[in-house]
């Protein structure tokens, strides 16, 4: 039996997280086709009058840098060339432009690692 689009479609608006999640990774194991990031949430999301799934713990995190004290401009910049592996002009650039990520998708462990690494150069950081 064949599910036309919109039975397919609203089976999956349908689907509680865990289930999405599963459905992620039987796709990718089988398929080998990976969901875009946040996919299972927005699935999630549309399910409409549906109770909202618990918050998870952040897994993802960018390193923001939001200010650089002037007198140890040129150490930041240093770091983050070397976190980042852009040319000297590039992160001068993002260094003179506080409130950009100098990277993103970081675990938590790797983000506070930068931090502390920025921090100690004399960055102020976030991470988001």
């Amino acid at each position: 039996m064949s599910m036309t689009i919109d039975q397919l479609g609203d089976a999956l608006a349908g689907l509680s997280l865990k289930d999405a999640v599963e459905l992620g990774k039987y796709m990718k194991d089988k398929y080998g086709i990976e969901a875009a990031a946040g996919g299972a949430v927005m699935m999630a999301a549309a399910g409409g009058g549906a109770a909202a799934p618990k918050a998870e713990e952040k897994s993802s995190f960018d390193v923001v840098l939001k200010a650089v004290d002037a007198a140890k401009k040129i150490q930041v910049i240093k770091v983050v060339r070397e976190a980042t592996g852009l040319g000297l002009a590039e992160a001068k650039a993002l260094v003179d432009a506080p409130g950009k990520a100098i990277k993103q998708g970081l675990d938590k462990a790797e983000a506070e690692k930068l931090k502390k690494t920025l921090t100690d150069a004399g960055g102020t950081v976030d991470l988001v």
